[in-house]
């Protein structure tokens, strides 16, 4: 007759079963957690085509900072593994992205698998086209230690800023999460979906009209929204505001100028 396993045994291997079945999301937040301790360093190749600019691409010793948010990313992205790759001679991993909702950019990251680090970046347009790209061509023998926090979202942000821009709306998965004074007068406050982030600006002045900036006037200043995402998704959000005013975010800008 067989026994019945013993309870202490049935807890045990309930526990490393759990353990054994990490999600893609699971890997890849613990890269991104261990990539605010330590950077791979070397050359790096890094193209930017939004916003254009005279020379798109140049070359760096570390990859840009991508100001991600683990818990908006774990709420709006579809996190896949998409096999093993190389980069610069290294041996990588590569995750793609999607937004769960919206037409948000999507990303792929490399992450190399023995330093469990970012080697490179792409974040692409909800049609496919590349916004931007990052990529060590060459890295040095170890990583190096840095030190990179993820900022608090001050508590009470989005409703001061539903209160200084009635009739916003958020575009699909996004959340306000910082506020910054403008030199030229305003405010810039940064909205994220965890990866994309969104620049919606208070001003006194209109920008100029072009692909990914959408912009209203409400009274006597404009309203701007800047970023990864369809132009039609920029006007929508916009479309509603009644009233604008950056007055009542003074209390959580700190000093600062945008140029977006």
């Amino acid at each position: 007759m067989r026994r019945a396993a013993l309870p202490g045994t049935a807890l045990l291997l309930a526990a490393l079963g759990g353990a054994a079945h990490a999600t893609d999301t699971d890997d890849l937040l613990a890269a991104l957690k261990r990539a605010r301790t330590l950077a791979a360093r070397g050359q790096a190749e890094v193209t930017v085509l939004f916003p254009p600019r005279a020379v798109p691409t140049h070359t760096a010793n570390a990859l840009p900072v991508v100001a991600v948010r683990p818990a908006l990313l774990l709420k709006n992205f579809a996190v896949v593994n998409a096999g093993p790759q190389s980069v610069a001679g290294r041996d990588a991993v590569r995750f793609d992205l999607m937004p769960k909702v919206g037409g948000a950019g999507h990303w792929s990251l490399w992450v190399d698998r023995a330093w469990n680090v970012p080697l490179a970046f792409e974040e692409r347009r909800a049609d496919g086209a590349v916004v931007r790209r990052a990529a060590f061509l060459k890295v040095n023998a170890a990583p190096v230690k840095v030190a990179a926090a993820v900022p608090a979202i001050p508590a009470g942000l989005r409703a001061a800023v539903t209160g200084a821009l009635p009739g916003l709306r958020f575009p699909a998965g996004f959340a306000p999460v910082a506020v910054r004074s403008r030199v030229a007068g305003g405010a810039e406050v940064t909205l994220s979906d965890g990866l994309n982030v969104l620049a919606l600006v208070v001003a006194p002045q209109d920008v100029r009209a072009a692909p990914g900036v959408a912009s209203r006037r409400v009274g006597k200043v404009f309203v701007w929204l800047v970023g990864n995402l369809p132009d039609n998704a920029l006007r929508a959000a916009l479309a509603g505001v009644r009233r604008a005013s950056a007055d009542t975010l003074g209390t959580f800008a700190g000093p600062g100028d945008s140029n977006p």
